[in-house]
């Protein structure tokens, strides 16, 4: 199929399905809104595929937006975004339809194909009002997602207000940088936009507001204060669809704008590139290890990965600026290959997630547990997420971090005295970050699902309907071949690296992405590796069933007879090493509440802990924007006396000071 009938899919797809979402009764809704959903995924991969297969497709329609045209162009570049969003659409449109059958609202459900067409189209955006048409369509569908249940929890509502506020600002900063590259360029257009001849100055000024504005959506610290609270807010398959997917269009701004439009830039836009995306990595796995919320726990985790994408991506526009092409390209390349890796474990996790969310009601995962007799299949599939999120073999996480932590540590030798710094410091993060991960995903599966229940909804926990264990029996699929195979993603990314001619400088690359260690002369096969592991677990299980006695009795302990869910770990038991270690970053608030018997003060009846770890970036930060903003805004209220003349005189002032502006940077 053709690249421009795939898209064409896409909004018909779409449409249709948001029309009969409105139209059907609650019981048919879920069922229409999902396969939907997951039509116009299998459209978006089809057109991704085409383009990674080497098709290229561009339209110009004139007069259809006001002052300019809707010019649609994908590449490489735009169809590796576009399969990988339709992917995960694919998987949480199936899905959907068991979540979300009796009780989804005519809203949610008629959003949801929307709300994935336009995260489809922004990739294939040509010229910068398509694009920021379709950026902004998309953030106001996936705002009135994450508001669905806002009936149901205040909580909501608050991560409304964050949601709205910071991807508004983050679309301020993409618009300035953008419209400035326009006006600058003559044109539009993102041909006329590669061709312009531009200063170094107007370069990066461009490139830092873009760079914020992206950042923003991708949940760069510190601009990332959106994300844990609206992702663990919106239903579970939005919650896939934006942690999976929205947040790579981030990223793929800032490859198309920094790498592609922009043509590169001086080293220094890479290292910021760099250290935002190794601080993001650290700090989010830290508030992952300590969260006991399960959703906001996947949000922080999502934080963290994208750091390591953006990590990658820095690392490789340093290399790049600096002429040593081969090392760039392959970091960049493990920068997609993670995103892609990611997309996969982290929808596997948030459906994993919201299966538990309905079958108890619950998100805490001190008040889980038990769930392994319960919902079997959905404890076996969210391990299989947690093994690829906590980048351990045979998960397709460990392929992409290990492809990171490689390059990185192979630009060392001959290295000046930044990249040497810059470095060891990097590689560094990845491996405090993937030693973290383990312990985050071994406290979530462990106290979430194992041991016993310490809830009564935990322990009246049932199995998740079919279409939702299918649609994460996908995810697990996709992962596993991901891991077993991630030579076969080689041709999709060299040809996105020669989309890019700061890397490639537009030339073939031959033979694609090779990676070579010196002083190794060997290979390993993942396949291997798995049948390895696969085979040591059978005998495990045959060791454990055969080789040992049984017992009847009871062994002692300590006195008791019989295990009680107050003995187990709990998350935040489990997690208290880590918040003594990293108590100067984490700053936890504790509380102990003692409560005495009413015969005597001496005899206790009850002593209750609780610790709260909040966020510190956004705590130091934020305050005092929000006082200086509600100052500024108590001060501008001032103006509105309802006086025209007043009013003219602003009007006459503000053009005046955008004249002034205008002439002295033409």
């Amino acid at each position: 199929m053709s690249i421009g009938w795939a898209l064409v899919g896409v909004l018909v797809i779409a449409g249709l399905g948001a029309l009969g979402a409105v139209a059907t009764g609650s019981r048919g809704r879920a069922l229409v809104a999902g396969v939907s959903t997951a039509g116009v995924g299998v459209f978006g991969v089809l057109a991704g595929v085409s383009a990674l297969g080497g098709q290229a497709f561009s339209k110009t329609i004139p007069q259809l937006l006001p002052l300019s045209e809707v010019t649609v162009a994908v590449d490489a570049l735009s169809g590796l975004f576009c399969a990988l969003i339709g992917g995960v659409a694919v998987i949480a449109g199936l899905y959907n339809i068991g979540y979300s059958a009796g009780h989804g609202s005519r809203t949610e459900q008629s959003l949801l194909p929307l709300f994935v067409a336009a995260m489809i189209l922004v990739p294939a955006a040509g010229n910068v009002t398509t694009f920021l048409v379709l950026w902004e369509a998309m953030a106001l569908v996936s705002l009135m997602l994450v508001l669905a249940e806002h009936r149901l929890r205040p909580s909501v509502r608050d991560a409304g207000v964050w949601y709205a506020a910071m991807t508004h600002a983050g679309l301020v900063a993409i618009l300035l940088g953008l419209v400035l590259f326009a006006s600058k360029a003559g044109g539009e257009s993102f041909a006329a936009l590669r061709d312009a001849d531009l200063s170094t100055t107007t370069r990066s000024v461009i490139f830092v507001l873009v760079f914020l504005g992206f950042g923003s959506k991708a949940g760069m610290v510190p601009l990332h204060v959106w994300l844990p609270r609206a992702h663990p807010e919106a239903p579970s398959p939005v919650s896939a669809l934006m942690s999976a997917a929205m947040v790579k269009l981030g990223l793929y701004g800032l490859l198309r704008v920094g790498l592609d439009l922009l043509g590169g830039g001086p080293r220094w836009w890479w290292l910021l590139v760099l250290v935002a995306g190794g601080v993001s990595a650290l700090f989010g796995v830290l508030q992952a290890s300590v969260a006991v919320d399960l959703k906001r726990l996947l949000g922080y985790s999502t934080t963290e990965n994208m750091g390591l994408i953006l990590l990658g991506v820095g690392a490789g526009g340093m290399f790049a600026a600096d002429g040593n092409r081969t090392l760039g390209s392959l970091l960049i390349a493990a920068g997609l290959l993670h995103a892609l890796n990611h997309a996969g474990f982290k929808t596997l996790l948030f459906l994993g997630a919201g299966s538990v969310l309905r079958a108890t009601g619950l998100r805490d995962l001190d008040r889980l547990g038990g769930l392994v007799s319960r919902m079997p299949a959905t404890t076996a599939l969210f391990g299989v997420g947690a093994l690829a999120a906590a980048a351990l073999p045979p998960g397709n996480g460990f392929v992409s971090e290990w492809l990171l932590l490689q390059g990185l540590i192979h630009g060392l030798p001959g290295a000046d005295a930044v990249v040497a710094v810059a470095m060891p410091l990097a590689v560094g993060v990845v491996a405090l970050t993937a030693g973290l991960g383990v312990a985050t995903f071994v406290k979530a599966f462990g106290t979430g699902f194992l041991a016993r229940p310490r809830s009564e909804e935990a322990a009246g926990a049932k199995e998740s309907p079919r279409t939702m264990r299918f649609a994460m029996l996908v995810a697990a699929a996709v992962c596993a071949g991901l891991a077993i195979s991630p030579a076969s993603l080689g041709p999709a990314l060299t040809r996105v690296l020669e989309a890019l001619p700061t890397v490639r400088d537009g030339s073939p690359l031959e033979g694609g992405v090779t990676l070579r260690l010196t002083g190794i002369a060997g290979s390993i096969s993942p396949v291997l590796i798995l049948a390895g592991l696969f085979v040591a677990g059978l005998l495990v299980v045959v060791l454990v069933r055969r080789g040992l006695p049984r017992r009847e009795s009871l062994v002692w302990g300590c006195g008791g007879t019989r295990l009680d869910p107050r003995m187990e770990y709990t998350a935040t038991s489990f997690a208290e090493p880590l918040t003594r270690v990293f108590d100067d970053v984490l700053r936890p608030e504790h509380d102990v509440d003692v409560t005495h018997h009413a015969e005597s003060q001496y005899l206790i009846e009850s002593v209750s802990y609780r610790q709260r770890v909040d966020d510190r970036v956004e705590a130091a930060l934020y305050p005092p924007v929000l006082a200086a903003g509600n100052k500024l805004g108590a001060v501008l209220s001032r103006l509105q006396n309802g006086s025209v003349h007043r009013y003219l005189a602003l009007g006459l002032g503000g053009l005046i000071v955008v004249l002034v502006v205008v002439g002295l940077t033409a």
